[in-house]
């Protein structure tokens, strides 16, 4: 019995090269992870991802982490924390970086601002053009709606919109939402997963629950 693609698979739909799983296609890149089956959309080939990474260079040391099962929509964009200007001075213009003279200032001694690592839960759908800031969590099973922008975390769950992000509504009752991060329908092994699809996408959590380890 099959039980889905192979998630290493960069073009997993045969006829739809604009979809791509993420893991393989950015399988190397220094302090980006991305879990199973999750998979980005673009007219231009998925390979485009990379470019929507913005200002993640090594020094700053953040890191983009994406769990699986995710729907990430074309033209989504990561601000990482190489975008941050120093702020304690008179003022934020980088005078540094073009040296000459104007480099007197160690790099080591100035305040860029650093607010961690940017971290995508798992089966998160973000829309159209979202742009997410550097430092924030979207927890598991949110959506963020086209062209939000992400600039605080995101409860499990939660569907977010506008600028900056704003919670319109939660996807279920909290008690549900425990259940759904306690059963982890993300973490199972292929095999389980595909038996237990017709609950999922029935909406049955009592029918998923009778699918998992131990049940």
């Amino acid at each position: 019995m099959p039980v889905g693609p192979d998630p290493l698979d960069p073009h997993p739909m045969e006829g739809h090269p604009r979809v791509g799983f993420l893991k393989p296609l950015l399988a190397g890149v220094p302090n980006v992870e991305v879990g199973d089956y999750s998979y980005y959309d673009d007219p231009g080939g998925p390979e485009r991802f990379r470019e929507n990474i913005l200002y993640h260079f090594d020094f700053t040391g953040d890191r983009l982490v994406i769990g699986k099962f995710c729907a990430i929509a074309w033209g989504t964009r990561f601000i990482m924390n190489g975008a941050n200007h120093a702020q304690g001075g008179l003022s934020t213009y980088p005078f540094n970086i073009f040296g000459q003279g104007w480099d007197s200032v160690p790099l080591d001694r100035l305040d860029f601002p650093h607010k961690g690592d940017t971290v995508v839960g798992n089966d998160v759908w973000i829309g159209y053009e979202a742009l997410v800031m550097p430092g924030v969590t979207i927890g598991d099973g949110a959506i963020v709606a086209a062209r939000s922008v992400v600039t605080a975390d995101v409860p499990p769950y939660a569907v977010v919109a506008g600028n900056p992000a704003r919670l319109v509504r939660m996807r279920f009752p909290e008690e549900v939402v425990a259940r759904l991060l306690a059963l982890r329908w993300w973490d199972w092994e292929p095999e389980r997963i595909t038996r237990a699809i017709p609950a999922i996408m029935a909406g049955d959590l009592d029918a998923l629950a009778t699918f998992a380890p131990g049940a």
